[in-house]
């Protein structure tokens, strides 16, 4: 079979989610609905954040650079997904699928480190209260995101150039709605060693890091609010972290079991199907949540809110 590789692939093909047209329809609208509410959702919580404040805290600062990664994560795969579910065409350039990659892991792993540093914010905030804005001053909070989007992005260039250093013989069809590493990789014909390794190291540094880093924070968050001697107190604190570990466990979970797991089609025990799926959740139903699950918990945001509406109607009044 003749293989396909960077220099003569010129294109690639996604399947999208289904080639049924009934199908089709209900999908684009069901992901045109949590692509508009994500963008509003999102782009409230920064506006929210930036003329209240009371928000110009670092739990803040972090927060709207989550939405910022949100927003920018999602446009990077699901309008794709919208026009190629009801186009003809669904090809993609070798250079669009390559920046697709490019992007959506770039700020896919950008957003764990992100999660990660907000579990300490919170661990500072509530372990720490006196000290917390000394802990989480301004230069550590600009260097911590700062860090989170370099190590993102380095990553996610590595990544990129070695999966497309490798042949696909097995033709341009991806089976994903958009172009994904372990996806590509499940193309590629011969030794996919060096993709695998390079996958599983950063994954256990970006994933498995920041995950023990949020997993070290709560233990330590837990047992502080334990001692605290008021059940209402103790309520409240347990609030505050919930929202957190929501998104968390939706984010890192299936994360994990993307990436920290065989990507060879030869060793995976996994349909494609599922392959397929499972990423729904961390580029289109993740970062739709995440505003509301970490406003719907804030009496500031709600507050802030409610006086926004107040002020509209009192103008058009």
């Amino acid at each position: 079979m003749e293989q396909l590789n960077q220099s003569t692939a010129q294109q690639f093909i996604l399947h999208g989610l289904s080639t049924n047209p009934h199908l089709q329809i209900i999908i684009f609208l069901t992901f045109l609905m949590i692509y508009l509410m994500n963008i509003s959702g999102n782009l409230l919580l920064i506006i929210v954040a930036r003329i209240n404040p009371t928000l110009h805290s670092p739990m803040y600062f972090f927060l709207t650079n989550l939405s910022v990664i949100d927003i920018s994560f999602s446009s990077s795969v699901v309008p794709a997904l919208l026009m190629n579910t009801l186009a003809k065409d669904r090809s993609i350039s070798l250079l669009g699928c390559a920046i697709q990659m490019y992007v959506s892991l770039a700020l896919g792993a950008t957003e764990c480190l992100v999660l990660a540093v907000m579990s300490y914010d919170r661990f500072a905030a509530i372990c720490r209260p006196l000290h917390y804005y000394n802990i989480m001053n301004k230069t550590v909070c600009i260097y911590s995101a700062v860090g989170s989007w370099s190590i993102g992005f380095i990553n996610s260039l590595v990544q990129v150039n070695l999966t497309f250093q490798l042949s696909f013989c097995k033709g341009v069809n991806i089976n994903h709605y958009f172009c994904e590493a372990p996806a590509l990789i499940r193309m590629a014909c011969g030794d996919t060693f060096l993709n695998e390794l390079s996958i599983y190291i950063t994954g256990a540094i970006i994933i498995i890091g920041g995950f023990s880093l949020i997993l070290i924070s709560y233990v330590y968050i837990i047992s502080n609010i334990l001692k605290i001697s008021s059940s209402q107190g103790r309520q409240k604190s347990f609030s505050t972290c919930a929202s957190h570990l929501t998104a968390v466990s939706l984010y890192y979970g299936t994360l994990m079991f993307m990436y920290l797991r065989p990507h060879s089609k030869k060793y995976s025990n996994f349909s494609i199907e599922t392959d397929t799926v499972v990423p729904i959740l961390y580029t289109a139903v993740t970062p739709m949540l995440n505003p509301f699950i970490y406003s719907v918990r804030n009496k500031d945001v709600k507050s802030t809110l409610i006086n926004l509406l107040k002020r509209k109607q009192c103008y058009q009044s």
